[in-house]
């Protein structure tokens, strides 16, 4: 069965309106959308992301071991194909992004292998950008 493939849409909390909007512009390459003082949209490769100016409560970051790696939860992100995910990367770090979880191969030579990055927007929201081998096992067990 086919099913066509919607954009989702992600609200956010912020601590900074305009580092965030420079972040998720300029760092990441979203094309901003319409915004106000305290909210702006952006094309989040097809799906909508708006960032919300809201105070963060202080709270601990909760993880979970995956593949040997400590996984910040929650987190977001989006899957790419190969090549996007390795110009992402490499822009990434000559941007000297603090990476939580550097780009690598997760459970390479098995069902579902991909690459993945995780890394922190300027507020603290953990982000991860992924790309399948075989997309086809992006849902496999």
């Amino acid at each position: 069965m086919t099913t066509e493939l919607r954009p989702f849409h992600l609200a956010i909390p912020v601590d900074d309106i305009e580092t965030n909007r420079s972040f998720y512009r300029d760092v990441l390459g979203c094309k901003e959308g319409r915004s106000s003082d305290h909210w702006v949209d952006f094309d989040f490769y097809g799906h909508q992301l708006v960032i919300h100016l809201k105070e963060r409560s202080p709270k601990e970051q909760q993880n979970n071991p995956v593949d040997g790696k400590e996984v910040p939860i929650p987190h977001f992100g989006v899957v790419l194909d190969m090549p996007t995910f390795g110009k992402l990367s490499e822009s990434l770090q000559k941007r000297n992004v603090k990476f939580i979880i550097e780009p690598y191969v997760r459970f390479e030579g098995e069902t579902g292998e991909q690459a993945t990055m995780f890394f922190k927007d300027p507020s603290g929201n953990a982000l991860e950008f992924k790309a399948f081998k075989n997309l086809d096992q992006l849902f496999a067990k």
